[in-house]
């Protein structure tokens, strides 16, 4: 299934929010394995010349058409200095490369339309060169992920799916607009591999970054004056089922407002227990934590029982202070993953290693914000980083949590 992929933070950032959870007594300054990281967002063409010639044995070619317009996402980067960075991207078309195609062999055979899904993961180094005040040019070399989801009919494989580690390299130019912000010219190439019938793959774009660094003493008053309860500490244990359907679910995965992720496999009911810690919060809104969490399910159809144990982010948006209670959303992505069974009720879901997506509200309420109720939906899935991932739709999850 397609999940969309705008993942904030992978497995770096939960290493990260682990590393800084010694500084919590200066929670409202940014943890200091955090200076100095960055995140990109790159919109532009992607160019991968499949054609006839990728087809296995046994089919007529009739068309292909390439989408290019395509979203390359640096997900954690770090800069050591500013001659040196390094970083993990992920870069996919927004839609899938369609062929048409006809068995040979058989007389009633009509013609088929079916999609190759591709995306290239990658973690390089980044040599940088400043121009001056405002411009730097860069290079960019290192390993990349090529992942390709190929097509099957009842013949077998149409084209064959790939997973494979090859080089990755770019290069581009930097505008610094500021300490913080960036905007960006870039490209991307790895080369084709003969030995899965992998064409090359190019990529160029413009976007924009954005790199984290310490507050100021007079942002951190700010932040001391208002004097909100960002608690430190939380454990919850939550039920999950789909008493109420997966409506929710599909309204924001499927829906107008496509902002979550669904699944293949659906989750009847589970249990699930969470711990959470506040690593950084700024003086209203925003603030930063790491959790994990150990879950326990059993699916909807075949009731196939499995459990999961996380790691993960959590960026949470409290909207509303009142006096017996402050309101949030949260959203949590690609927290690490391993799950117990990857085929549930025939879904091949890809391996073990998955990861955990969340999106819910919640209260902290009493007079010191000790407690909490919570509501919101989940999913697992491998982000397309193996050729299989018909992903996990969770329900409906009630949490109720205490903070300490």
């Amino acid at each position: 299934m397609n999940t969309g992929n705008l993942k904030t933070y992978l497995t770096f950032l939960a290493f990260v929010l682990f590393t800084s959870a010694n500084g919590q007594d200066k929670r409202a300054q940014l943890p200091k394995f955090l200076n100095n990281s960055y995140f990109e967002i790159n919109i532009g063409s992607i160019n991968y010349p499949f054609s006839k010639e990728h087809l296995e044995p046994g089919y007529t070619f009739e068309s292909v058409h390439i989408p290019h317009t395509a979203v390359r996402l640096v997900l954690a980067g770090y800069e050591f200095n500013k001659y040196l960075a390094a970083q993990i991207t992920y870069m996919r078309p927004v839609l899938w490369v369609k062929y048409k195609y006809t068995a040979d062999g058989i007389a009633s055979a009509v013609t088929q339309t079916k999609t190759v899904w591709m995306n290239v993961g990658g973690l390089t180094i980044k040599p940088q060169l400043p121009l001056g005040r405002h411009f730097t040019i860069y290079g960019e070399g290192g390993l990349g992920i090529i992942t390709r989801h190929g097509m099957e009919d009842v013949n077998g494989p149409v084209i064959k799916d790939a997973n494979y580690a090859t080089f990755l390299l770019g290069a581009g130019l930097k505008y610094h607009v500021n300490s913080n912000w960036g905007l960006i010219l870039s490209s991307a190439y790895s080369p084709a591999n003969k030995t899965v019938n992998q064409p090359y793959t190019s990529f160029f774009a413009a976007g924009f970054s954005y790199k984290l660094l310490p507050f100021s003493e007079k942002k951190l008053a700010k932040t001391a004056k208002y004097g909100y309860i960002f608690p430190k500490q939380m454990i919850q244990i939550g039920f999950s089922s789909n008493i109420l359907g997966y409506g929710v679910n599909n309204f924001v995965s499927e829906g107008k407002i496509p902002v979550f992720w669904g699944g293949e496999a659906e989750v009847h009911h589970g249990w699930i227990l969470n711990y959470q810690r506040n690593v950084f919060h700024g003086s209203k809104v925003f603030s930063l934590d790491w959790g994990a969490s150990a879950g326990v399910y059993q699916s909807n159809e075949k009731k196939d029982n499995f459990f999961t144990l996380s790691l993960f982010p959590v960026l949470r948006f409290t909207f509303l202070h009142t006096k017996p209670f402050d309101a949030y959303f949260y959203y949590s992505v690609a927290g690490p993953t391993f799950i117990s069974k990857i085929v549930i009720d025939d879904h091949q879901t890809g391996a073990h290693f998955t990861f955990q997506d969340n999106m819910g509200t919640g209260v902290f309420f009493g007079k010191t914000r000790k407690y909490n109720a919570e509501i919101k939906i989940g999913h697992y899935s491998n982000g397309n980083i193996y050729p299989h991932n018909e992903a996990v739709k969770i329900p409906l999850s009630l949490h109720l949590g205490y903070t300490f």
